[in-house]
């Protein structure tokens, strides 16, 4: 018990390093690069409120590059942990908001805020937010009980399948509400692409609450979670609650991801990807793999925004297209092994 403990400890410290190297060097680099000493010092003179020198360098990292990467490493951990729980939840190791069309969803609830201005009048500047979050949920919900009206089995294929289709379906909505939103095509076809440029301290502060609510709810669930994984009907019969913890599973993963995506547009297969290459190193115990998950997606999203951002300098690529392409082929190697294994 001792010596397991103890690895823990070493696992979860070797992580934090890990997470606080990768945010250096995340924001020494970019289109300027520059030196770590310098960083310091601007945040120590930040922290310790002493006057500072308007500098280009101290604008660039106080104003631009710090609060992205704040916000890009709270998307990752946000989407991985989602993603972690809906694997687990499903017994499905290819489940994620991306390969389930419930970030497609998310999207769809978005644009519809930004193309026609939709805002509540109790919350004017979360309209977006709002409909993101709304959509998600309610794409989950319709994916799933398709699911279950053609394969009672939730089998991974009919899952896959069907969230392939519905994403399909909802990109020609979000083109045909386009065509009719021609002043804000060039804004929302980048934002659909999956991009934090230009991401603020407050996006940072509401990501992290919503970081902060949703993991605790999930990680609360992990021994749940864990007796889902010889089935619902076995998971009840150990006195799980089933539907209460999968209504509160669902609901707090289209939270996470209707924010994320409010936030910085479609970034896929986050939550494919890092729950994927925890769980082979920690193994399915969701106690260990939700949380380890947490800190493999900041990881994960924080190198893939700084490739976007240096592979083609000055040219900036959207994060979502780095994290499909490296999506797209670790589900290749993810479905032959499974259908392999078979």
């Amino acid at each position: 018990m001792q010596r397991k403990e103890h690895l823990s400890f070493l696992t979860y410290l070797l992580l934090t390093a890990a997470l606080i190297a990768t945010v250096c060097l995340c924001v020494c680099l970019g289109s300027v690069n520059i030196p770590l000493a310098e960083i310091g010092r601007i945040i120590r003179n930040v922290l310790s409120r002493t006057p500072q020198e308007s500098g280009v360098g101290a604008s660039i990292i106080l104003s631009v590059r710090l609060p992205r990467v704040l916000c890009v490493a709270l998307t990752g951990a946000s989407l991985s942990v989602a993603g972690a729980a809906m694997q687990g939840l499903l017994r499905n190791p290819l489940a994620d908001g991306s390969t389930l069309g419930v970030s497609t969803g998310a999207s769809l609830g978005a644009v519809i805020s930004i193309a026609f201005g939709i805002t509540f009048p109790f919350l004017p500047f979360a309209g977006t937010m709002v409909m993101a979050i709304l959509f998600a949920f309610l794409s989950l919900l319709f994916i799933l009980g398709l699911t279950y009206k053609l394969d009672s089995s939730l089998s991974t294929n009919t899952i896959i399948l069907n969230g392939v289709i519905f994403a399909m379906f909802i990109s020609s909505i979000m083109n045909i509400i386009i065509t009719f939103a021609a002043d804000r095509v060039q804004h929302i076809t980048f934002w659909t692409m999956g991009s934090l440029q230009g991401s603020d301290y407050l996006d940072a502060a509401v990501l992290a609450v919503a970081l902060a609510a949703g993991s605790l709810i999930l990680i609360s669930n992990a021994r749940e979670l864990n007796a889902f994984a010889v089935g619902e009907e076995n998971a009840s019969h150990i006195g799980v609650n089933v539907k209460r913890v999968k209504l509160t599973v669902l609901i707090t993963v289209s939270v996470l991801i209707g924010v994320c995506v409010s936030i910085g547009g479609t970034i896929g297969f986050v939550g494919l990807v890092t729950p994927h290459m925890v769980r082979m190193v920690a193994g399915p115990n969701h106690k260990r793999l939700l949380p380890l998950s947490l800190f493999a997606g900041a990881i994960f999203l924080m190198l893939a925004d700084l490739v976007a951002r240096i592979l083609l300098n000055p040219r900036e690529l959207p994060i979502g297209v780095v994290t499909s392409i490296v999506g797209a082929i670790v589900f290749v190697v993810i479905f032959y092994r499974s259908r392999k294994r078979r």
